[in-house]
């Protein structure tokens, strides 16, 4: 039962794929008499990816149909391509669950980064206070940028 269980997904996947293949641009279907109009350009564009690797194995089926309407078919393949695969705008959106990490992480931050600057604050007050002032305000900036850093870099490894 188990064989069965990992080879029935591959079997759809490739059965899909020869489907879809079946309906790529460039067949013999399209002439300059009867052009791929608005909707095949639609449905080229939807397939688009699949297209290309078939094309990378068979020169005899293209990603884009030469005998189309135009402007038309142009539009539909273009609005097919960003309907289906998003115009890579998903690829910068986070789940629900990264940002509540990522907020829980960045309270976590400020929390260590206000008690460290406390106590180096309670450290450099009990220090004479003379012409190190200066220097420990330096001194503050760096430690505090480079805690922000190794706390993020750590944070980014989770």
């Amino acid at each position: 039962m188990r064989k069965y269980q990992k080879v029935f997904p591959v079997l759809l996947l490739i059965s899909s794929i020869l489907l879809l293949s079946a309906c790529a641009a460039g067949g013999d279907q399209f002439s300059g008499d009867s052009p791929a109009g608005f909707l095949y350009g639609l449905w080229h564009g939807a397939i688009s990816i699949i297209s290309l690797i078939i094309h990378i194995f068979n020169d005899s089926v293209m990603v884009y149909e030469v005998n189309n309407s135009g402007g038309w078919y142009d539009f539909g393949f273009l609005i097919g391509v960003l309907f289906i695969w998003g115009g890579s705008s998903h690829v910068c959106c986070k789940s629900s669950e990264e940002k509540i990490r990522d907020k829980e992480w960045e309270e976590i931050s400020n929390k260590v980064e206000i008690k460290v600057m406390h106590k180096l604050k309670d450290w450099a007050e009990d220090e004479e206070a003379t012409d190190k002032d200066q220097e420990w305000d330096e001194i503050g900036k760096k430690v505090e940028k480079k805690l922000k850093r190794k706390i993020r870099e750590w944070a980014e490894k989770e």
